[in-house]
């Protein structure tokens, strides 16, 4: 029986519905993100698993109890916000243990739990000190520390690393998965940043409009997403537009003037389709090879580890991203060819 189960939950204020038909089951232990754009329903859906928002219609059960109309207080659960909210008055220590005084837990117990979570979050070294002699990192992780030290069932996270710059960010996404691994805590986080997500969960929930329209694992998300919404949300891809057909005995599909080969299942002749191909999935190679062999760099940009290029080729304009591996890097107006495996092609309906 999976831990937390969502049944139909739905969410609507007056005639606008924000969330509609949410099923989700989540088993012991398991890391989910609900990853969506602003608006598409993620955070209302926490919000009902934290009883802070009243479904409209649907269940919530927490280990076999309905929680659907229980108070936010009788559920146990361990929310960590987007601002952190620490109380500005209180010591690292005390924040953590506000909850465990809340609770009634004995004293001797509050000082062993508070000093084992500010332990796992690293900041065992700190105690004494007040959130705004803090860095931003270090608020983070005391308030990560004060959602544990209750021991929750489930761990909530709404939107929990957007306030730290784009370094500190990328590093507390590991951190994150660390402790939670270490813990085993259930957790389900909302975020908006796909790499985040991608990084630090067993399962992604991709959400549009209120809906959930994929579930699975990261990499099937990205590898093998279900829409042309989903393979633009989830990271970057160009699109190409076509139609199936016929040739030699085997399929292709044809693009304008181009025809591309595939190795992937297809459908009837003369459906129209949507290619998708991941820029990083492109190879450069030189003008005359590959399988788009005449194609103009249009532009550039250098983003560190790896070069971005756009090209025009005879399927349009294609984004290509390389790894800048010290070697001297292709100018604007250079001729290049591009080439790219079957399997990196993901073919979807043109109305997907």
């Amino acid at each position: 029986m999976s831990f937390l189960k969502l049944q139909g939950i739905s969410k609507s204020y007056g005639q606008i519905r924000v969330v509609s038909d949410i099923d989700l089951s989540v088993e012991k232990g398991e890391f989910v993100s609900l990853l969506g754009p602003s608006g598409c329903g993620k955070t209302t859906t926490l919000q009902m698993i934290a009883g802070f928002v009243e479904p409209s219609s649907g269940s919530i059960e927490l280990d076999g109890r309905d929680i659907t109309h229980a108070r936010p207080n009788t559920r146990g659960l361990g929310i960590v916000f987007q601002t952190y909210a620490l109380f500005p008055h209180m010591t690292v220590t005390q924040n953590v243990a506000f909850g465990l005084v809340t609770r009634k837990v004995p004293a001797a117990e509050q000082a062993e739990r508070v000093k084992q979570a500010l332990a796992l979050v690293k900041l065992d070294q700190h105690g004494d000190r007040y959130p705004r002699e803090l860095s931003g990192g270090q608020r983070q992780r005391v308030a990560l520390a004060r959602a544990l030290v209750i021991r929750p069932p489930i761990l909530l996270l709404d939107e929990p690393l957007s306030n730290l710059d784009a370094k500190l960010r990328e590093e507390m996404q590991y951190e994150l998965r660390s402790i939670q691994r270490s813990v085993g805590t259930t957790t389900i986080m909302v975020t908006h940043d796909q790499s985040e997500a991608l990084s630090t969960s067993d399962r992604v929930v991709v959400m549009q409009e209120g809906r959930a329209i994929q579930i699975d694992e990261p990499y099937k998300v990205y590898e093998h997403p279900e829409s042309s919404f989903i393979s633009q949300f989830v990271g970057k891809t160009n699109f190409i537009d076509g139609q199936i057909d016929d040739e030699d005995g085997g399929q292709v599909i044809r693009c304008g003037a181009t025809t591309l080969a595939v190795s992937l299942p297809m459908s009837q002749p003369g459906q129209r389709v949507r290619l998708s191909l991941r820029p990083e999935k492109l190879l450069l190679v030189d003008e005359g090879n590959g399988q788009l062999p005449s194609c103009k760099v249009t532009s550039r940009f250098f983003l560190g580890s790896q070069w971005l290029y756009k090209l025009d080729t005879p399927l349009g304009s294609l984004t290509v991203v390389s790894p800048n591996t010290g070697y001297a890097p292709l100018a604007v107006n250079d001729q290049a060819g591009i080439d790219w495996v079957g399997q990196a092609m993901r073919i979807l309906p043109l109305d997907a």
